[in-house]
């Protein structure tokens, strides 16, 4: 069963849909995007994935053509025709589904003018973390790097793409960005440290994750939380360190550059918040 997509006002399997050569999302990589799962047949957090996606587009100076409510509708939509054979089933037997939305500055006449954005929804398989890496943690790369604004979710993801390499080489998942002895953020995640009960995430240069948003509301009955500008230095003392995301939910890292995290292992604070995340997406 093919994938569906939505395009300015048209929904048809995703291999059918066609964008333009004169897109400003082609010629200049001007677009914004979000991504984000459903559970049990719903998008997760809808209506905080949609704020960050409006903020995006106002921050872009890109005028929404829906609603909120009106790309809910088609969201429900398109996951009731996508993915009959996925491996995450909910009720009814429809699989659960990954959303895309991007946004581009649409088509343009002069190569930069912006008349009217290119919306397109794309339902999309789910791909998993591999078990392993839960259960032995990541090795991520240090890189020196902030994001051009970094609190939106904006198509260009040329930096990371040109450290594939070198990730690669490294023996690495990921690369973690710093400036000036301060960390920010994972290519595509929220880095987290934990020290004893504390637990301590980036507070500037960073995309403000919507799972990193879960996880502190799920963290504080029991952990003091901290948002604040995090040093490499506070890698010497920390416990533990963690990412999060939509695919990534809570995933260890044992190890930054060449700083070994903790024991090397995954610790008991991770898996702890990892259990919580999934029992609070299985309600």
């Amino acid at each position: 069963m093919p994938y569906f997509g939505y395009f300015n006002g048209t929904i048809q399997p995703t291999d059918q849909i066609g964008l333009g050569v004169t897109d400003l999302g082609l010629l200049r990589g001007f677009g914004l995007f979000d991504y984000f799962l459903t559970y049990n047949g719903q998008p997760f957090q809808w209506d905080w994935y949609w704020e960050r996606f409006r903020q995006s587009a106002e921050k872009m100076t890109l005028d929404l053509p829906l609603t909120q409510d009106e790309t809910h509708a088609i969201l429900l939509d398109l996951l009731q025709r996508s993915g009959q054979s996925g491996p995450v089933r909910r009720c009814g037997g429809t699989a659960d589904v990954a959303f895309r939305l991007v946004m581009t500055g649409g088509y343009s006449p002069d190569s930069i003018s912006i008349v009217k954005p290119n919306l397109l929804i794309l339902s999309e398989p789910i791909h998993p973390v591999p078990t392993e890496q839960y259960e032995h943690g990541i090795r991520v790369i240090l890189d020196e790097y902030v994001r051009p604004m970094p609190e939106v979710k904006a198509t260009d993801y040329r930096h990371v793409m040109m450290l594939a390499g070198k990730i690669r080489e490294a023996g690495a998942q990921d690369v973690l960005y710093h400036m000036h002895g301060e960390i920010s953020e994972l290519s595509r995640s929220n880095l987290f440290l934990v020290r004893g009960n504390r637990l301590i995430t980036p507070s500037r240069h960073i995309l403000r994750g919507i799972t990193r948003r879960t996880i502190m509301e799920l963290a504080r009955p029991d952990f003091e939380v901290e948002e604040r500008p995090v040093l490499l230095s506070d890698l010497y003392d920390a416990d533990e360190a963690f990412t999060t995301s939509s695919n990534k939910k809570v995933l260890p890292i044992v190890k930054i550059g060449d700083f070994t995290m903790g024991n090397g292992h995954v610790g008991p604070v991770s898996r702890e918040l990892l259990a919580r995340f999934r029992s609070f997406t299985n309600q």
